[in-house]
């Protein structure tokens, strides 16, 4: 079995050990998660706000906005979203548009622990490994007894760095990726923030707008007081 092992995979991976075969499932698996995100995140675009951005500036310039598609941007969702819901009393509004940010957010954040959780493993398996080659070389210096080869230690020390070695290689581009991926859903997080607060100061100026427009024929109903003259 072993024989058969070191000629389908190199020396130095065999001679790692289980760490190595650990470390190689969980590279597999961190190459994985990194791809389907970048997949998600270039399908989803998260820190675009197209549509929402054209209809706050149509808000705030006294403009009637014209609505367009969303597409599949979260920030354009959820604000387009607020938009068409605002006849609801704000309470209601301002949950159900939190709600729903808080919803696209999660949607991709799938992935993430296990970015972290890799990053984290990794280094420790990687020295586990080492301790463990450490331990078996020098045993076989104890076996050697008085006719101590160098060469056995030293060989065994090389063979037990290589997991801590592997442990790094797998451990430092997953790290990355996490934190690549997780300022990509906080800038996400606060444009869509951004953009929901101005929305939120648009629709009140409209709703106190009308509130002046359907007072303004009363005050001009209401009966004048008569100055009686003596």
């Amino acid at each position: 079995m072993m024989s058969s092992l070191q000629l389908q995979f190199p020396e130095w991976f065999v001679a790692g050990g289980v760490a190595m075969w650990l470390l190689a499932v969980l590279s597999v698996v961190a190459l994985a998660t990194l791809l389907t995100k970048m997949l998600q995140f270039a399908r989803l675009r998260p820190v675009a706000s197209k549509q929402a951005d054209a209809l706050l500036e149509s808000l705030e310039r006294g403009d009637t906005p014209v609505v367009g598609d969303a597409g599949r941007s979260p920030v354009d969702q959820v604000v387009l979203s607020a938009w068409h819901n605002r006849a609801m009393d704000a309470d209601s509004w301002e949950e159900d548009s939190l709600r729903r940010g808080r919803e696209a957010l999660e949607d991709m954040r799938g992935g993430l622990r296990t970015l972290e959780v890799i990053s984290a493993l990794s280094p420790l398996i990687g020295l586990l490994g080492t301790v463990f080659g450490m331990i078996g070389a020098f045993q076989a210096l104890e076996a050697a007894g008085s006719q101590v080869d160098p060469s056995i230690l030293s060989g065994g020390i090389w063979e037990a760095l290589l997991t801590t070695a592997a442990g790094l290689t797998v451990a430092i581009p997953a790290l990355a990726a996490f934190h690549w991926a997780d300022r990509t859903i906080e800038l996400c997080r606060e444009k869509m923030q951004d953009r929901l607060a101005r929305l939120k100061v648009q629709v009140r100026r409209q709703g106190a707008g009308q509130t002046r427009d359907s007072e303004a024929p009363a005050r001009d109903q209401a009966p004048r007081r008569v100055a009686v003259g003596g």
